[in-house]
């Protein structure tokens, strides 16, 4: 049975309406639910008490150095995870014989947390920006690893084909002009997913004691100052939504050769 379209959702103008109802709708559920004592006393936040606990956080000068810390560790563990990510995917999915070499390894290590090796980032980096970007870069690399690795061995054989028809047989011009192109689609996917990953990360590698917003959010849910904690919530919110469509701006771009 086909899905009938309300006449509001015919309309950008109408599906912000509905979106802003449904905003509004949570936030009087959530107050309700404050008011109602649904948890233990004081650990749901009123949200009409978040604007002055953003104001106080301001007014302080913590937020915006606790925003920048994060951003450091975040830029460095997305960017060498990203890049380790799409250069070992690339090169198992084109060598038979690295991909048997190291398919047991990856199925060993796939399946074992970032926040598992928090211990040894500690251990090797101290309570630092390297440590935390550590962590990050290891939740990264299997996101952008396995993207890469389906999208390259996707590529319909027939490009090759066709390249070697035209003269392009050396391994490396095919990979720049073929397997790359034809399977930018899915590395790009890889590393949007990627984008939000280091977020998830970032924010539990702080909680140990790394400075950020998930240290601040610690903090402050140490003393119950849990409007402060969602504060946070919202801020890390806000910076990947600026990240995610600045991406997805540049991935636009890049790709503009591809059917819309």
């Amino acid at each position: 049975m086909a899905l009938q379209a309300h006449p509001l959702t015919r309309s950008r103008w109408g599906r912000t309406l509905l979106g802003i109802l449904g905003l509004a709708a949570f936030v009087l559920l959530w107050k309700y639910a404050q008011a109602a004592g649904w948890a233990a006393a004081g650990t749901i936040p009123d949200p009409f008490k978040l604007p002055q606990a953003l104001a106080d956080e301001w007014t302080s000068e913590r937020l915006m150095p606790a925003v920048l810390s994060s951003l450091v560790h975040y830029a460095w563990g997305l960017a060498i995870g990203t890049f380790l990510g799409f250069l070992v995917g690339t090169l198992a999915a084109s060598s038979s014989l690295l991909d048997a070499l190291h398919a047991l390894l990856a199925r060993i290590l796939r399946p074992i947390p970032p926040l598992a090796w928090v211990v040894f980032a500690i251990a090797w980096f101290k309570v630092s920006h390297a440590g935390a970007a550590f962590v990050i870069a290891i939740g990264v690399f299997w996101v952008n690893y396995f993207a890469t690795y389906s999208a390259v061995r996707n590529v319909d054989s027939r490009f090759y084909e066709l390249a070697r028809a035209f003269g392009q047989n050396g391994h490396l011009r095919q990979t720049f002009q073929v397997t790359l192109p034809g399977a930018a689609t899915g590395i790009f996917s890889g590393i949007r997913t990627g984008i939000g990953q280091a977020w998830m990360t970032l924010i539990a590698a702080e909680l140990l004691g790394v400075p950020g917003m998930g240290q601040e959010m610690n903090s402050a849910a140490g003393v119950g100052a849990y409007e402060v904690v969602v504060v946070y919530m919202l801020i890390i919110s806000l910076v990947y939504t600026l990240s995610d469509t600045l991406f997805g701006l540049i991935e636009k771009r890049v790709l503009t050769w591809r059917p819309s």
